[in-house]
This record gives C-alpha cells, sequence and structure tokens, in this order.
C-alpha cells in the first residue's frame, strides 16, 4: 500500500456516484448500458461494446455524460428483472403514486447484422399520479467530442463528428444547450415513451409511438424466453443459474461471436486504486470457458458462434511458431492499444481511466488449455471438429510441446516479473490431454507417443517442483512458497483426485491463508508482487472455484454454505462484478462473464454433490 492512495471517497464523491453493484445491465448482444437504481443511464457506448462512450458518468459524473429518468418527487426505488429476459424495471414509489420506468434493446430474432442500435425507455404510472422529468446528456467519444443538438421532424437529434443519435419521445421536449430536457406527469395508465436511435449511414429517422414501443417490448420478451427455454438445468438454484446465463448471453457480441469479459472499462478494483481495466474484448480464456458453461446448459448455437469466431480470428500473429494472442477485439482485430483518459477523474476518483489492454502482448500459456478444453466440449456435446479445426488443434498442440515450461505472465496479468507458473503448466497439461482424447474418441491422426510425453512430463513436474513440502501444498510458481487461488482449478481439470492428500492439504491450506467468510482472494500481492501499488478485494470467480473444490472433496455441506453465502454478495439482480470488497461491496468491471460461468459450474457440480 502506497502513501496518499485513499480507500475511502469523500462523502461528496459518494454522493455523486451510484455504486457499481447499483445497476442492472440491458443489451441487444451488440452493445450494453447500465441504468442505476435511480433511474439513470450513466454508462452506454454506441454502436458497439468497446465503441466510445456516450454516456459514461460511472466514470466521471460531471463530464461523462448520462440519461437520466426518474420521478421529479422523493421516491423510494426497486429494481427487478421483466421474468425470464434481460427486459430491467426500475420501480419508484412515492407519496402521491408509483411508477416504473422499462428500460430494453429490442430484439426481436437471431439476426447478426452489426448496425442495429435502438434503445427504448418506457414510463409507466402504474398508481396515482406522478410528475417525471427527464435529461438527455450524451457526452461523444468519452467526452471528448462537442456536438449540436436541434429538432427534425418531431424528435431531438444530437450531432458529433462521428456518431448522430435521434432522441424520439411521445412527450414534449426541449433542447437545453447541449441536452434535452422534458417534463411532464402521468396519471394512473398512462404511458410515455423514449426511443434513442443511431442513425447515418444509411439508418434514417425513425419514429417510436407508444403502440410500437409496446410491440417491440412484447417481441422482446418473446425473443428471451424462447432463448431461455432451451436451458436444461432443473437443479436448486435455477433463478441464479438463468440469470448468469441470460448476462453469459448479454456479453455475446452477436455479428461475430465473440465474447466479452464485461462491458465496461476501468472500473476499479480498488477505489483510489490504479487497478483499473478495460475488459470490453474477447479473452481467449473467458470466451472459452464461458462456452463451457453455456454447453453445460445446453446453448450449442452460441458455442458454434464462438468456434466459428475461432476459426476466422484466432492464429498465431508472426506464424505458427509464434503463441497466440491472449484477447481480441469482437471483431477480431488483434491490435488494442491502450491509452489513459486523463480528463475523466474515474469511479469515485479511481484514476486513470484507460481503454484499449495492453496486455494483449503478454505469454500466457494457459490460454492453450482453456481453449482447447472448450473445443473437446463442443466436440462431445455441441457437434464434431471439422478436419480444418483438428488441424488447428493439432498446430497448438505440438507449440504447447515445444513450450510449456517457459515463464510467462500468468491467468492473472502480472505486471511484474515472469515466472513458471503452475495454473500455465497445469494448462498446458488440459490442452495436449483434451486433444489426446479427441483423437482417440473420433481415431483422428495424432502424434500420440510425442503428445503423451509432454503431457507426462508436465505433470512430473508440477508434481515436483509445484509441490511445497514446507507448505505442505501446491504453490503459485516454481521457486517459492506463494499460494494462488488458481490451483483450485487442479482437481477441476481432472488434473488430480479431489480426495488426493496432497489436494486436500492444499484445500486445507487456501482455507486458511486466502479466504474469508467463503469469499478468496486469488493471492496476496505483499508476498507475491504483481508490479502494481495498493491492494484487492476477493476474487468471485475463486470463491466459486473453492465451492466446485470443496464439493469434489467431498466437503459437501461447507460447499453448500459457501456458495449460499456468496449468493448474498451478488447484487440485487444477483449479477457479480469481478471482485468483492472488505464490506461485501462490489468492485472491478461490472458483471463480469468469468464470475457468472463460475456460478454455473458450481451450481451444476454441487447439485450432483447433494443427489
Amino acid at each position: 500500500m502506497t502513501a496518499g492512495v485513499s480507500l475511502r471517497p469523500s462523502k461528496a464523491d459518494a454522493l455523486r456516484y451510484t455504486p457499481i453493484a447499483e445497476h442492472g445491465l440491458i443489451g441487444d448482444m451488440r452493445t450494453a448500458a447500465l441504468v442505476g437504481t435511480n433511474g439513470t443511464i450513466d454508462w452506454y457506448c454506441c454502436t458497439r461494446f468497446d465503441a466510445p462512450s456516450v454516456f459514461a458518468a460511472i466514470l466521471d459524473a460531471d463530464r461523462g455524460g448520462a440519461f437520466e429518468l426518474a420521478p421529479d418527487v422523493p421516491a423510494r426505488t426497486k429494481q427487478f428483472y421483466f421474468p425470464d429476459t434481460n427486459i430491467l424495471i426500475t420501480r419508484f414509489f412515492a407519496d402521491n403514486g408509483v411508477g416504473e420506468v422499462q428500460d430494453f434493446m429490442p430484439i426481436v430474432d437471431d439476426s447478426r447484422e452489426a448496425d442495429r442500435h435502438r434503445l427504448i425507455r418506457r414510463v409507466l404510472c402504474v398508481r396515482g399520479s406522478l410528475p417525471f422529468s427527464a435529461r438527455v446528456a450524451p457526452r461523444f467519444d468519452y467526452g471528448r467530442s462537442t456536438h449540436t443538438v436541434h429538432a427534425r421532424q418531431g424528435q431531438t437529434v444530437f450531432d458529433s463528428p462521428r456518431l448522430s443519435l435521434a432522441l424520439t419521445s411521445s412527450v414534449p421536449v426541449e433542447i437545453d444547450g447541449p441536452d434535452a430536457r422534458s417534463s411532464f406527469t402521468l396519471s394512473e395508465g398512462d404511458t410515455a415513451v423514449f426511443a434513442l436511435d443511431r442513425i447515418g449511414d444509411g439508418v434514417e429517422l425513425r419514429a417510436c409511438p407508444v403502440m410500437e414501443a409496446e410491440e417491440l417490448f412484447g417481441a422482446t420478451v418473446h425473443y428471451w424466453r424462447g432463448w431461455l427455454s432451451k436451458s436444461r438445468y432443473r437443479g436448486r438454484w435455477r433463478e441464479m443459474v438463468h440469470r448468469s446465463a441470460l448476462t453469459l448471453k448479454l456479453l455475446t457480441y452477436a455479428p461475430t461471436g465473440a465474447i466479452v469479459a464485461a462491458p465496461t472499462t476501468s472500473l476499479p478494483e480498488q477505489v483510489g486504486g490504479e487497478r483499473n481495466w478495460d475488459y470490453r474484448y474477447a479473452w481467449v480464456r473467458d470466451s472459452a470457458f464461458c462456452i463451457y458453461a453455456l454447453l453445460r446448459l445446453g446453448f450449442t448455437d452460441e458455442a458454434k458462434s464462438f468456434v466459428h469466431f475461432l476459426s476466422e480470428n484466432i492464429s498465431p500473429r508472426d506464424g505458427p511458431d509464434a503463441p497466440l494472442q491472449i484477447m481480441y477485439g469482437i471483431d477480431g482485430r488483434s491490435d488494442l492499444p491502450e491509452s489513459e483518459l486523463h480528463h475523466l477523474e474515474g469511479h469515485l476518483g479511481s484514476a486513470p481511466v484507460r481503454i484499449g489492454n495492453s496486455a494483449v502482448n503478454q505469454l500466457q500459456l494457459d490460454i492453450y488449455g482453456a481453449l482447447i478444453d472448450s473445443l473437446y466440449l463442443y466436440d462431445k456435446w455441441g457437434e464434431p471438429l471439422s478436419s480444418e479445426h483438428w488441424d488447428t488443434v493439432g498446430t497448438l498442440v505440438n507449440w504447447v510441446c515445444d513450450n510449456w515450461d517457459q515463464p510467462d505472465e500468468g491467468i492473472w496479468e502480472t505486471r511484474g516479473k515472469i515466472q513458471n507458473f503452475l495454473y500455465s503448466q497445469l494448462m498446458c497439461w488440459v490442452a495436449i490431454e483434451r486433444a489426446i482424447r479427441i483423437a482417440t474418441h473420433r481415431g483422428l491422426p495424432a502424434d500420440m507417443f510425442r503428445w503423451a510425453q509432454a503431457r507426462d512430463a508436465i505433470y512430473r513436474r508440477i508434481m515436483e517442483r509445484g509441490w511445497s513440502p514446507e507448505r505442505k501444498a501446491f504453490v503459485q510458481h516454481e521457486g517459492d512458497d506463494v499460494l494462488d487461488a488458481s490451483v483450485l482449478m487442479m482437481p477441476l481439470a481432472k488434473f488430480i483426485s479431489p480426495t488426493d492428500p496432497k489436494w486436500l492439504s492444499t484445500l486445507d491450506a487456501l482455507g486458511e491463508e486466502l479466504v474469508s467468510d467463503s469469499l478468496v482472494y486469488r493471492y496476496d500481492p505483499r508476498n507475491s508482487p504483481d508490479g502494481l501499488r495498493g491492494e484487492e478485494g476477493t476474487f468471485s470467480i475463486c470463491s466459486f472455484w473453492y465451492v466446485e473444490a470443496l464439493s469434489r472433496a467431498g466437503r459437501v455441506d461447507e460447499a453448500r454454505l459457501a456458495f449460499e453465502k456468496m449468493l448474498t454478495y451478488g447484487n440485487h439482480l444477483g449479477l457479480y462484478a469481478e471482485e468483492i470488497g472488505h464490506t461485501g461491496e462490489q468492485i472491478g468491471n461490472f458483471p463480469q462473464a468469468f464470475t457468472h460461468l463460475a456460478l454455473i459450474s458450481a451450481a451444476f457440480n454441487l447439485d450432483r454433490a447433494l443427489g
């Protein structure tokens, strides 16, 4: 911890920012928006997940821009999803009435076209009478671009150099400098509609009357319920698992099949700290694990789309002798330069705000295991791999056989010293072992002798150098005794028996050092410097891995209690950020795909253990 870093926001800042957990997510599988419990959209990128923001008040309350919509009187609020959909409803309870805002991005079919962008906000008065006010204040290009506002054909048009948006409203709107405002009163049964559309590049102005908004609402409900009906999960935690599945679907970029790690950038892992990263890209690791979770639920179309994305885009940049890139743009681009937006203060003053991600150039050997494991599962539960895909698998496995013992930056993308991380070697073992399984099952050509030699060499190396007799545990990397929660994947990946004495000893050591009330720290940065200042919260994916490891080890009562505790740390909608802070607050980018896929896996395995 460095001197001068504030871990606690001032009271003034706390009033200006809606907490990360006080948001719901809406989207159309092209982009997404965060809607606060106060009715404000304070994060929205148009026209896609990784486009510059239009509303970013979550990163700068003054300069970021927002779409405010709420009663003009004091009101209590509650938020929920329309059942079995990604339509978000924010309810307002005031002295003279009850109102609600229904937020959604219309989806009517499985179209993969990329230029459809509409955000609809339906306002209803369900009891009594309520005055409402709206303020639409876009700040284009992360607040770096100026724009003009003018009325055109009964709509309010916001024009910036690279993007134009049109606001349609069923109630009067006035232009106020760079913003648009509206004040109106609704009585019981009345409805008002606001629609924000991208225009230009051949997309013309279009109206959105009240009846059309109602029809689009119905069509969107039909789409989400039709998609969710394909789920095969019938276990104890159906509501939580299905919410996680709907969230993973929202984080899919439909035009290509890519899956973003999270729809946000630079939400801090420590308030006042520098651990702020852009997650709006497709990590090979995260996407592959997401496919595992969706396949378990029966969603094979998403797996097929992701495999197509892989075959179109994932390849070594510098030929077959070079390593794979760890992440890609959602359109498959490989160049993701990182820069800092110094004009934005960051959430609760947590600077810097970053766009792009320089970790793209890191060597992370574990991605090979995640990738080939997902292809193995796709071949098993989806459809057989094509001959072309098998050729790619062979090339990747041969590279792993030659390079598995290199030091790398590891799963946590440390910006410090490279090491021989146990997790990286473990997942190299997974890559080779799953490829051997596919070849054996399908009778496909493979250099089995070479592959088996490398697989066995990795196993022996981990068992000899990854085990610490002093700690009686498997450790983070060779040459040290630091514990790391990533080793929880050892039994989950079927590398070691979940009841092996060495593993049970490791599980006890992790529980004593890295677990706090079911929450799991990924490692202690004081003992394992990662090149960054400050501390962080517990990692939610590690907490769900811990649940799964406990259940597989036969400690089912402990696993169930830990799982139920983890569910209490989700927000009011069942959504999870990357981490949980010391007082239970959500921190880091939100919601995070990695966490939700781990929830699904933990629920599945715990259900099976409970019988």
